[in-house]
């Protein structure tokens, strides 16, 4: 079966979604994408036309269009697995899949699907589903009779002598890992430790937990349930039910909670964020689409970063602060809570983060990880920049 997810309401995603498709979010262990292919062997994505040459899609004579907001279960990939050509899947007046050569569904024959599923409706659902989609991705990847100390034999004995778990539930220690005196607690979920991570000495860690390849926890670190570190990372200090997407750090003291991070950020040391309001009301989140202050529904509620933005030493980030692609914050106070992309500045204003400051610093960044900032990136990038000028005042 060739598999394609397709994109719908991309604004409603925003910052995150600006630079790549909704399918390539990290949630839990794997990104949408992912976990996908661990149900089909072709996926690939439809999304906006800027996105395309660098996350090209594949129509074949017969496809299944799934909902890049859609998380896979055993029951919803069943269903979609039994729709027919010309049939749809629903919910209520949720679009979850349908079946056709081209990309229209319209006209379809609907079938209601009657099964419950994870759906990434909000930019709050990549950390409040995080928790649940790291046991999902969990027992995807290993099997359930897999032992409570599971991963690479030749280090496994050495691992289990020098670190203390606590619960019941899984450790999966991929090959290359590097972890010793350190308290793992998997009482209330699993902990995932990818190939060649470190997690150092005395840090503290709750399941569910995962961090991937090349990730680094530092010293003391105090980590608590359901937040995932992606790829490349570098984390430390305090983080509570976090995701960060790959290639960023928070690599000192300050606090991170009920916050979503994507890539190539970095959190300059003694970065707090607040994640609930002193009245206990729910925190409101800026939203692209209806271009206004949108009511959560939680009381938690931090900081959701977009790609290449940064910020300086004791940055203080207010409840629910949304921070656009590219920007640059620095300085005493708290800046605004909605910060458009590229802006530079703080609690005393922002100007424009120039185009070509922004990608001089970028390719900096990129040089330390021994990546290239293709002209592929620089097109989305750039794209980027002049879609959300409005926002920034700029003509």
């Amino acid at each position: 079966m060739n598999i394609i997810l397709f994109d719908t309401d991309r604004a409603d995603l925003y910052p995150l979604s600006l630079t790549r498709p909704i399918s390539y979010f990290r949630i839990g262990i794997l990104t949408i994408k992912e976990k996908w292919e661990v149900y089909f062997t072709s996926v690939s994505v439809l999304s906006e036309d800027y996105l395309l040459d660098r996350f090209p899609v594949n129509i074949q004579k017969d496809n299944i269009w799934v909902n890049a907001k859609l998380l896979p279960s055993d029951d919803i990939v069943t269903e979609i697995k039994n729709l027919r050509i010309g049939e749809s899947l629903k919910k209520g007046s949720s679009l979850l899949a349908f079946r056709n050569s081209e990309f229209a569904y319209n006209k379809l024959n609907e079938v209601h699907s009657n099964t419950s599923y994870n759906f990434i409706a909000n930019l709050t659902d990549i950390f409040s589903l995080n928790g649940e989609e790291i046991k999902n991705d969990f027992n995807r990847m290993f099997s359930e009779k897999d032992l409570e100390w599971k991963g690479d034999l030749n280090k496994l004995e050495e691992i289990k002598k020098s670190n203390v778990k606590i619960g019941k539930n899984s450790i999966y220690i991929e090959e290359g890992a590097k972890l010793q005196h350190c308290i793992l607690n998997t009482t209330d979920g699993p902990i995932y430790i990818g190939k060649d991570a470190e997690i150092m000495e005395g840090s503290m860690i709750r399941g569910p937990f995962a961090i991937c390849n090349n990730s680094v926890v530092k010293m003391g670190t105090k980590i608590y349930e359901a937040t995932t570190i992606g790829p490349y990372c570098k984390v430390g200090g305090e983080i509570n039910n976090s995701v960060f997407f790959g290639y960023s750090s928070k690599a000192h003291d300050g606090f991170l909670g009920n916050s979503v991070i994507g890539e190539w950020c970095n959190l300059g040391a003694d970065t707090n964020n607040s994640n609930l309001k002193n009245n206990y009301e729910n925190v409101k989140l800026w939203n692209y689409k209806l271009e206004s202050f949108k009511d959560t529904g939680l009381q938690f509620c931090g900081l959701i970063m977009g790609d290449h933005s940064k910020c300086g030493i004791n940055t203080m980030f207010n409840t629910g602060t949304i921070v656009g692609v590219g920007s640059n914050i620095f300085g005493s106070g708290f800046p605004r809570n909605f910060i458009p992309s590229y802006s530079w500045g703080g609690a005393s204003g922002f100007t424009i983060h120039k185009k070509n400051k922004f990608f001089s610093t970028v390719e900096k960044v990129l040089q330390r990880r021994d990546v290239i900032l293709s002209d592929l990136d620089k097109q989305i990038l750039s794209f980027v920049y002049d879609l959300t000028k409005r926002y920034r005042n700029e003509k």
